[in-house]
């Protein structure tokens, strides 16, 4: 395995959440992995196959996209248009529109045009330094079009030079054949979906929507407590839009992260805190939805909680690019700090995933995945609007030439 000397950069670690900064640093990897970061004047005597000058840059662990519904038919450009002009969403979705559109068209769409489509978002993100993203369905709803959805999940992690983290959302919402039957349609996720998607490694973790407009506390619970006899681990949408008390279920079946939460309490906070439950913020349905309640930050950092950040890029209330730009949102919209935002697509969505033995910091023993920045400091992350940073990206332990693919 080839052995590199990555010299002249400032490494943000990450490491505990803070930016635990090294100046004038060397990073050395060895394959994929990261076998030791530290300041120059200490860097081991082993030889180098290759010794790479990043100029100056500053180097960050390789951003973490945790929370997507990047696969997806159609777009709801339309919907955007209506809304601004005083259409209610009642009268978008009575007219078929809404998740309604996007779950018809979807349908409709080959695996091709899925992947065609999935793929061009996807290197947005990655041209923004994401190594890592997590993918959903929910779009299907039915068995032929979940495994669809998922297939070109997997498929763009193995066309793509980015690692992808696949969860089911069968219950995203009841779909129309099940009108009025949501409990008919949890028996049919948790007895023909998950458990034949699950048999077919298509899902690596599962995921429900727990809200008064898709599925109650006790239908969201015999979905994830089917995944856990599946051996899958389980996260959850919950408090965006009322306090039904699903992230303090999350928090007591152990999930990886509840995410939304705008309407979470002190007592769901005390919950997730104690679980090691990520809270998984979303600025951007935030800021398409004009919501004006903001998740509640201070109880969060009051209780311990890890804070993550995501795009929630989907058709209708995210349709996020740019995961930098969550990290701005997420400090002018919510009130975190660039530290806090920068560890919430890094360490905090590594651990959202499952993954943080593995990703999320720069450490040695970690996976090779990190940004060398042409940036003053590591604010500017969160600081710039929207463009192209210039950067160089590298993942497992190879620059990573998107021109290429």
């Amino acid at each position: 395995m080839k052995r590199t000397y990555w010299k002249h950069c400032h490494v943000a670690t990450l490491r505990d959440g803070r930016y635990n900064t090294i100046e004038d640093a060397v990073i050395v990897t060895h394959g994929k992995q990261i076998e030791w970061v530290g300041p120059r004047g200490e860097r081991p005597a082993s030889g180098a196959d290759e010794c790479i000058d990043l100029n100056g840059a500053w180097v960050t662990p390789g951003l973490i996209d945790c929370h997507t519904h990047l696969v997806f038919g159609g777009n709801r450009s339309l919907e955007f248009e209506q809304r601004l002009q005083g259409v209610s969403y009642a009268e978008i979705s009575a007219a078929g529109g809404g998740i309604k559109h996007t779950v018809r068209h979807t349908r409709d769409a080959t695996e091709d045009a899925l992947f065609a489509s999935a793929r061009k978002r996807l290197l947005a993100l990655m041209r923004d330094g994401v190594t890592t993203v997590e993918i959903k369905s929910g779009y299907g709803l039915d068995l032929n079009s979940e495994r669809k959805m998922l297939r070109v999940a997997r498929r763009l992690g193995e066309a793509l030079p980015v690692t992808v983290k696949t969860t089911c959302l069968a219950a995203h919402t009841v779909p129309s054949e099940f009108a009025g039957k949501a409990d008919e349609y949890v028996n049919y996720v948790c007895s023909e979906i998950l458990p034949t998607l699950a048999e077919e490694r298509l899902v690596d973790a599962v995921d429900a929507f727990c809200e008064t407009i898709a599925f109650s506390p006790a239908q969201v619970m015999r979905v994830l407590l089917r995944a856990q006899k599946l051996k899958l681990p389980v996260k959850l949408h919950a408090e965006q839009l009322s306090p039904l008390g699903g992230s303090s279920m999350a928090a007591e079946l152990g999930a990886l992260s509840a995410d939304h939460l705008e309407y979470m309490t002190a007592e769901d906070a005390a919950a997730m805190g104690r679980a090691g439950t990520v809270a998984v913020l979303l600025p951007g349905a935030f800021h398409m939805l004009q919501e004006t309640r903001r998740p509640p930050v201070d109880l969060l950092r009051r209780h311990g909680v890890d804070i993550a950040v995501a795009s929630d890029l989907n058709p209708g209330t995210s349709p996020a690019l740019s995961l930098r730009l969550m990290l701005n949102m997420a400090c002018t919209l919510f009130g975190l700090t660039p530290e806090e935002a920068l560890a919430g697509v890094t360490r905090n969505a590594a651990k959202a995933l499952g993954m943080l033995d593995t990703h999320g910091t720069i450490e040695a023993g970690k996976t090779a995945d990190f940004v060398a920045w042409e940036i003053e400091r590591p604010a500017e992350l969160a600081y710039w609007l929207g463009g192209e940073l210039p950067s160089r990206t590298v993942r497992h332990g190879e620059l990573r030439d998107l021109a290429s693919v």
